[in-house]
């Protein structure tokens, strides 16, 4: 009988997230870093630039596996020659199957102006339906609120991220509203 491994507190604290909407792919996430219950930081940069600008990457999760995720991800990016998809399969493929990689705690995020995946150390790639994506404690909340913000608004896809952000930030504990954006 195997047993699920509980889900350590680091990945418990932050908000990421994806919109897209009239061509504009937007990325927000908070900057607290949260160990335990204690603020350690609150302006973190948690989503970059990668594939000479062309991808916007985030994580949530533990941030030196995070920051490793990144690395190898961008490696894939390379090998692939910016192919967003068959990247995020290798990636995905090595995450699940490495002794090493299957051991890191985080989830990622990523997109370029056609396609978004979420990425997860369980082999998990999951493409949204909607152009949004959210991942975090606070991911939830803001997800919730972009979808009806994109559905029953005429907002920008940074508008509607700002007040996204801004309802999980108002929910979550674990996520603050000293906000980062990124757009393509």
């Amino acid at each position: 009988m195997s047993r699920e491994r509980p889900l350590p507190e680091v990945l418990r604290g932050t908000t990421v997230l994806c919109v897209r909407r009239d061509s504009k792919l937007v990325f927000a996430a908070d900057g607290q870093v949260s160990m335990g219950n204690t603020i350690i930081k609150q302006s973190a940069k948690k989503i970059r630039r990668l594939y000479s600008d062309k991808v916007l990457a985030g994580f949530a999760g533990a941030t030196a596996d995070a920051l490793s995720l990144f690395g190898r991800f961008e490696g894939k990016l390379q090998e692939h020659h910016g192919n967003l998809s068959r990247a995020a399969v290798e990636l995905a493929k090595e995450w699940r199957t490495d002794r090493v990689l299957r051991h890191l705690d985080a989830l990622l995020l990523v997109a370029d102006e056609k396609n978004t995946f979420l990425l997860s150390g369980n082999g998990d790639i999951i493409e949204p339906d909607d152009g949004l994506a959210a991942i975090g404690s606070g991911g939830p909340f803001a997800l919730a609120a972009a979808r009806a913000l994109l559905k029953h608004s005429n907002l920008s896809a940074r508008e509607i991220a700002q007040e996204a952000m801004q309802v999980a930030a108002s929910i979550c504990v674990f996520t603050n509203t000293n906000f980062m954006f990124e757009e393509l």
